[in-house]
C-alpha cells in the first residue's frame, strides 16, 4: 500500500545561536565605544605633551640665551670667534630696556654665579649713570631779598622763579635756611646799599649761624666804607662767600648793619646755599 508523499517541514533556527549573534553585536559595539573613548584621550594626551615640550623647549631656548650672555661677560667669552658678544649683549640690553619701561618699580635682571655678580662694563657703567641722574636732586636754595617797612634783625627772602629751591633738603623759615641733611655748604649772600655821605660808620653784613639754645655764630662777615659822595643815593654792594660744614637742622641767616639802607632791586640783594 502506497503512502501519500508529503515534503520535510523547515527545520526551526535553534534559539542558541540568536542570542550568540546578540552577544557578538554587543561586545563590537562596546569595543568601538572603548576604541572611541581611547582615541579622544590620546590625542588630548598627545597635545598636552605637545604644549609641554613647546614650553621645555621654550625654556630650553632661554636657558641657553643667557649661558651665552653670561659667556660674553667673561674675558674667555669676549675673545671667542663663535660668539657674536656684541649682538648677544645688544639684545639683552634692549631685552632689559623693555622690561623696564613695562615695569618701573622691578628690579633689573642681574645675572648671578655662585655669590659673586657679573655685569658687562658698558651695561654696568649706563645702569650706574642711569640710576645716578635718576637719584640726584640738586639741594640748593638761591631767594631774593624781600622789602621790608621796618628795621629787622634778619633779612627776610623770597623764592623766584628762575631760582631752585629744593624744599625736601632745604626749608625757609623766617629769614632762615635750613638745612636737612648733614654735610659741607657753599653759603653766600650779596646785599645791595644806599650810602648817605654824612653817615661814618662802614656798612656791614653779616651770615650768621643760628644757635637757639646759645649765642649765634658768626659765620662771614663783610663790611664797605659810605660813599663822599654828596647825592641822595650811592649804591654799593657786598658780596661773600664760603664752605661750612653744617649739621642736620642747622639755620643760617643774613644780617646787616642798618636794613632799611638795603636795595631790593632785581638782582642786586640775594641769599644762597647749596650742598657740595
Amino acid at each position: 500500500m502506497n503512502e501519500p508523499y508529503s515534503p520535510a517541514m523547515p527545520r526551526p533556527i535553534s534559539g542558541t545561536s540568536a542570542s550568540t549573534m546578540k552577544m557578538f553585536m554587543g561586545f563590537l559595539a562596546v569595543f568601538i565605544v572603548a576604541q572611541m573613548i581611547g582615541t579622544v584621550l590620546f590625542c588630548l594626551y598627545l597635545h598636552m605633551k605637545m604644549d609641554k615640550m613647546e614650553e621645555v623647549l621654550s625654556l630650553n631656548e632661554d636657558y641657553i640665551f643667557l649661558r651665552k650672555v653670561q659667556k660674553c661677560q667673561t674675558a674667555e667669552g669676549q675673545k671667542s670667534t663663535l660668539l657674536d658678544c656684541e649682538k648677544i649683549l645688544k639684545g639683552f640690553q634692549d631685552l632689559q630696556c623693555k622690561d623696564g619701561g613695562a615695569s618701573k618699580g622691578q628690579p633689573k635682571f642681574e645675572m648671578q654665579k655662585g655669590h659673586e655678580h657679573h655685569e658687562h662694563p658698558h651695561l654696568m657703567h649706563k645702569n650706574n649713570t642711569s640710576v645716578a641722574a635718576e637719584k640726584r636732586q640738586p639741594i640748593a636754595a638761591h631767594l631774593t631779598g624781600q622789602k621790608s617797612s621796618k628795621t629787622v634783625s634778619v633779612l627776610e627772602w623770597k623764592t623766584t622763579m628762575y631760582g631752585p629751591m629744593n624744599n625736601n633738603s632745604i626749608s625757609y623759615q623766617e629769614g632762615k635756611l635750613k638745612v636737612k641733611e648733614a654735610g659741607l655748604y657753599y653759603i653766600y649772600s650779596q646785599v645791595s646799599f644806599c650810602t648817605k655821605a654824612a653817615t661814618s660808620a662802614p656798612f656791614t653784613l653779616y651770615i650768621y649761624l643760628y644757635l637757639p639754645m646759645e649765642e649765634d655764630r658768626l659765620l662771614l662777615k663783610g663790611l664797605d666804607t659810605h660813599s663822599t659822595s654828596k647825592s641822595l643815593c650811592d649804591l654799593q654792594s657786598i658780596r661773600e662767600g664760603g664752605v661750612f660744614k653744617l649739621r642736620e637742622g642747622d639755620m643760617v641767616f643774613v644780617n646787616v648793619t642798618d636794613s632799611t639802607q638795603v636795595n631790593y632791586n632785581h638782582g642786586s640783594t640775594y641769599f644762597g646755599i647749596f650742598k657740595l
